[in-house]
């Protein structure tokens, strides 16, 4: 597996969907068959360099002019960038309102004043393209706008609320991979006259190794269930099964790297890149820490514990 090309699929499917929800008919007609025929790919424009965690704090403008918006600013690490044709950009309408003045656009690859950064040279997911969007006075006809003035932090919100269990999802392959490989590779490499499997120490890491992953595909699948199932609010569960797969993605291939020795270290097994894959799961659409602030926002909201 690659997760490299795993996140290049799910970034498309990120700068589809608010389009898919909330695009006008002619929008829809216009990019999607293109898109969901995989003649195009997509991407989502929402971080820049002061606006990670924090998606309200994006500079990026869209000045209205006659016909349509005027967009200036940078996005940066934006997965699928330079090789994307079609783009969902959020930028501010009306700087003075902060977050409740973003709106969101679609600015197709040869817009005149688009142009694209250099290829970020990655620790890890290194198949997938990752650039900086930039806009000089980049003009957007006003048909472009996907759904109102003002719609575009509120549409981001929900955008990420469905994506964060497909990257749990993701983190969860990863840490299946590396579990899988560390596994077999404990059967096959003898020390001290038998297979390292038959130590009770590495026994013990591969049975703590499974139940995580048990655990953390538990906890993807509910978060599934619930949204297939339409219940509306699922903001904590998104964002728990975020955090716990990631974190579980991340300390398998670690344990599994070990499992290894040495020649886990080396390019020759394909634990290694495992590992330096799984820590991006850890930061992107929301580092850990700020999706565990979140988390306890919405157990404080509900009301889930009483005083």
């Amino acid at each position: 597996m690659c997760s490299g090309i795993a996140v290049s699929y799910a970034a498309s499917g990120l700068g589809t969907f608010t389009l898919l929800e909330y695009g006008t008919d002619e929008q829809r007609r216009k990019f999607l068959p293109d898109i969901t025929s995989g003649k195009k790919l997509a991407a989502f424009g929402l971080t820049e360099a002061d606006a990670g965690s924090d998606a309200g704090g994006i500079k990026t403008t869209a000045t209205p002019t006659s016909g349509g918006y005027i967009i200036n600013g940078t996005k940066q690490f934006i997965t699928n960038g330079g090789d994307a044709e079609v783009y969902t950009v959020i930028a501010l309408t009306a700087k003075e309102k902060g977050p409740r003045g973003a709106s969101a656009f679609i600015v197709e690859k040869d817009t005149p004043g688009f142009t694209f950064g250099r290829k970020e040279k990655k620790l890890g997911i290194r198949a997938s393209s990752t650039r900086e969007l930039v806009f000089e006075d980049c003009f957007i006809p006003a048909e472009n706008i996907i759904g109102k003035e003002g719609m575009g932090f509120i549409l981001t919100m929900k955008l990420l609320d469905r994506s964060r269990p497909g990257l749990g999802a993701q983190a969860v392959g990863l840490a299946q991979g590396a579990l899988e490989a560390a596994v077999d590779y404990a059967k096959k490499r003898v020390q001290f006259g038998h297979p390292i499997f038959a130590q009770q120490a590495v026994q013990q890491m591969l049975a703590e190794m499974a139940m995580q992953v048990e655990a953390a595909r538990a906890l993807v699948y509910a978060t599934a269930r619930m949204i297939d199932a339409g219940v509306k609010d699922f903001t904590k569960e998104s964002a728990m099964c975020k955090v716990f797969a990631s974190d579980v993605a991340m300390r398998v291939t670690t344990d599994a790297m070990q499992v290894f020795g040495g020649v886990g270290y080396m390019r020759d097994y394909p634990i290694e890149k495992m590992f330096r894959d799984a820590k991006i799961t850890q930061i992107y659409e929301g580092a850990n820490q700020v999706l565990r602030n979140a988390i306890a926002f919405e157990l404080r909201k509900k009301k889930a514990f009483k005083g």
